[in-house]
């Protein structure tokens, strides 16, 4: 993110139209009033724009600093037809991180209804305040140390300063949120005993960490990592001069970042189409770039051994429906040398929780199956985020956990 001083984003906000169908808001996930934020930006009141944007989304702060905001309302800004797009998402930090700063809570009614909560991830850290704020009293567990989820153990302190996290913490335990570190529901826990124990109802957020394989010879060797594990101690990791990321999205973008940031002298990217076909923000694309990352395309693997990874080359091609269409060639197999390999091609949910509970239903990619308010399979059981939907954004995860967690509320008020 460009960092604009105090003085130029008020600038920016004069340039703002004020739209009253504003592409910004329609283009944000959870349709943040931005017209009316800059609006109040500008005045100086700080204070009402962040209690806005909380209210509207408890993780405006961060959604500020990672949402890829190039597909969302500064990539949907009318001023970006002519000119440049209004950084909406800096003036958006600017607010948010004052109100984390200023804004201290209290629950103001108490329900005396338990509540659990598996996973401190976006969605779940979204439930806990939504119901904390209404009274409910609200147990957080997380197989972790620490809360964030993917927020603290997935994205790099370079991208989203942890501090943050800690102020959200601080927050929780205001609402009087109470927090379960290093607890794995499912094995040891299960669903049953939270419900025995007098939990009216059970949200899941347990997100996606189970990393996917390419399913390619060598994979288990002593070199070879996994982005998603990489990602959450990488002091702990000896990954040598150079580094082969295998993979284009954001993570790998992360992955390939940190390694550079730890040492490692060279990190490539290796991906088997071309930089316009990758899933990576052009935003994380630029920054690695800019970082020193290289990379080799349109080459795709085939194996890893001890000396690196063997491909075969790639051509790549659009058919009658513009779609990509890439083949191997015959013959064209190569060895990339590499000290280290990081597999980075996404990741899917573990079966701690739904291998240990009857009644709790997955599809074939193993995300729960629930409705579109977040009831499970099972009666009184709700999830949201990444464990049902996959691999997503931030931002979107708080969209479908705002809608769970009313009807968690109205679940609870008319339970007989």
């Amino acid at each position: 993110m460009e960092v604009y001083g105090l003085n130029k984003l008020l600038k920016e906000a004069d340039r703002c139209y004020k739209c009253k169908n504003a592409r910004c808001s329609k283009n944000c996930p959870v349709n943040t009033p931005i017209p009316e934020i800059i609006e109040l930006f500008q005045e100086g009141k700080l204070k009402e724009a962040g209690e806005i944007l909380f209210n509207n989304n408890p993780l405006s702060v961060v959604c500020a600093l990672i949402c890829p905001h190039e597909k969302q309302c500064f990539g949907h800004c009318i001023k970006g037809i002519k000119d440049e797009p209004i950084p909406f998402h800096e003036m958006e930090y600017i607010i948010s991180n004052e109100f984390l700063n200023l804004k201290t809570f209290t629950q103001r009614e108490k329900l005396n209804k338990k509540v659990a909560i598996i996973g401190s991830g976006p969605a779940g850290i979204t439930i806990a305040f939504k119901l904390a704020l209404k009274g409910y009293d609200i147990t957080l567990f997380d197989a972790h140390d620490e809360i964030g989820g993917v927020l603290r153990y997935g994205i790099p302190e370079f991208r989203l300063p942890k501090d943050i996290l800690e102020k959200i913490k601080i927050f929780l335990l205001q609402l009087g949120v109470k927090i379960r570190p290093n607890t794995l529901i499912g094995p040891v826990i299960t669903l049953e005993d939270l419900k025995n124990d007098g939990y009216e109802s059970i949200f899941i957020g347990t997100g996606v960490w189970k990393p996917n394989k390419l399913n390619l010879k060598g994979e288990s060797l002593g070199h070879v990592h996994y982005a998603i594990d990489y990602l959450k101690n990488p002091k702990v990791y000896n990954l040598g001069n150079r580094v082969c990321v295998i993979g284009a999205g954001d993570v790998a973008m992360d992955a390939a970042r940190t390694a550079l940031r730890q040492g490692s002298k060279e990190v490539y990217i290796l991906y088997r189409k071309t930089f316009e076909d990758m899933p990576a923000t052009k935003h994380e694309l630029n920054m690695a770039k800019e970082e020193g990352v290289k990379f080799q395309l349109l080459k795709s693997p085939i194996e890893i051994t001890d000396e690196g990874v063997k491909y075969l080359e790639v051509s790549r091609s659009l058919n009658e429906d513009g779609k990509v269409v890439v083949s191997t060639i015959e013959d064209s197999e190569g060895l990339f040398k590499a000290d280290s390999v990081i597999v980075s091609v996404s990741q899917g949910p573990r079966a701690n929780i739904v291998s240990n509970t009857t009644g709790l239903e997955i599809n074939k990619w193993g995300l729960l199956i629930t409705d579109d308010v977040g009831n499970t399979t099972k009666e009184g059981v709700f999830a949201s985020g990444d464990v049902v939907t996959g691999a997503r954004t931030v931002v979107e995860a708080v969209k479908y956990s705002k809608k769970v967690a009313e009807a968690m509320d109205d679940y609870m008020k008319n339970k007989k």
